[in-house]
């Protein structure tokens, strides 16, 4: 699987931050993730995974006990 040449850094990571970040680059179907310090090492998924993580960021619910 090829992965896409256009990356994008996480806005959280600022010009003093260096290479040090996250990055993000899409295809139709899948997200894949790296860090910027070791961009060789690629993670892949789909949209709706990423969805429910950042659902769970937002409503406390990452680490939280599963009822």
């Amino acid at each position: 699987m090829s992965t896409p040449a256009n990356w994008q850094k996480s806005s959280y990571s600022g010009p003093g931050d260096g290479d040090s970040c996250v990055e993000l680059a899409s295809t139709p179907a899948v997200l894949h993730l790296r860090e910027s310090d070791d961009p060789d090492t690629v993670l892949t998924t789909t949209p709706p995974p990423v969805g429910h993580l950042l659902q769970a960021i937002r409503t406390g619910a990452v680490g939280a006990p599963r009822s």
